[in-house]
């Protein structure tokens, strides 16, 4: 009996552990990208627009999103890959991490399902410069208005790219993190006429320094931008300064400086004169 009573109990533990493996597999669950996303409390210091230093909470989008774990390849079936990360309305796809390359986009760019789509969020999609070409050449996508390219091997050619691309012109936020886009993208993007319309941008993470600070303070076109992130880049508290200063900049509400080469010790001051109406949060290091 006692031998009988084991075997039982490996049959009902192999059981649950072969039930389990769908939900333990199931992945990060990735919220559609668009909204004002922030680095995470606790990770580094701002200044309030009251004075007081605080931590800055990020904001995920209205859209549930799609909850997939992380794939080695792109999907078999590209095609129906797309539409069933393709929002009811179709103005939203999140294909996040989904790695559908160069390929992918050129199938995403034909579909006429995409014709009134107005958010893409295409996260570690392995597009570069060549998925960027395609995209920003098909007015498949001339009413987008919240663009997601993280991680996906920009230069400064495919930010020029936007920048000079007849349908990006209705672009109101951009997400190019962890890219590699450079003081040359920045300036691209600076002296682009599809930037006027920009209320958040993400340049995280892509070895700006001053000289792209200095293009995005003293571009005319920034006017409306509400959100700038500028985490992990290279600018210095010169850099820092042209932006606090700048008189072009009348919207911004939040300046994110994380990880960059200021000087902590020069910046309360630099701080304490700025000169941009309506900032609210200032985040450092």
């Amino acid at each position: 009996m006692l031998i009988n009573k084991k075997i039982v109990q490996g049959i009902l533990v192999l059981g649950w552990l072969i039930w389990s493996l769908p939900v333990m597999g199931a992945g990060e669950h990735s919220p559609h990208e668009g909204k004002q996303m922030g680095h995470g409390a606790g990770k580094h210091s701002s200044y309030g627009g009251a004075g007081k230093r605080g931590h800055a909470g990020g904001k995920g989008g209205k859209h549930g999103g799609h909850g997939y774990g992380r794939p080695k390849g792109p999907p078999v079936d590209i095609l129906a890959h797309i539409r069933e990360r393709l929002d009811s309305d179709g103005t939203k796809v999140n294909l996040n991490r989904s790695l559908i390359g160069v390929k992918g986009i050129k199938i995403l760019s034909e579909m006429p399902e995409l014709k009134n789509v107005k958010s893409l969020a295409l996260q570690g999609n392995k597009l570069g410069d060549k998925g960027v070409q395609i995209l920003t050449g098909s007015d498949t996508f001339k009413h987008t208005e919240n663009l997601s390219l993280w991680g996906n091997g920009v230069s400064a050619k495919g930010a020029r790219m936007i920048a000079e691309s007849p349908n990006m012109k209705n672009l109101k936020e951009l997400k190019l993190t962890r890219n590699k886009i450079g003081n040359e993208g920045v300036e691209a993007l600076a002296t682009s006429k599809n930037s006027m319309s920009l209320i958040f941008m993400d340049l995280s993470a892509n070895e700006i320094s001053d000289r792209g600070a200095l293009a995005i303070a003293n571009s005319t076109r920034f006017a409306n931008l509400k959100t700038l992130d500028l985490y992990n880049n290279r600018i210095s508290t010169e850099g820092m300064k042209a932006l606090l200063q700048s008189k072009n900049l009348k919207s911004l509400e939040m300046l994110i400086l994380v990880r960059n080469e200021i000087d902590l010790e020069k910046a309360d001051e630099v701080a304490k004169n700025q000169n941009l109406p309506n900032l609210r949060r200032l985040e450092l290091n």
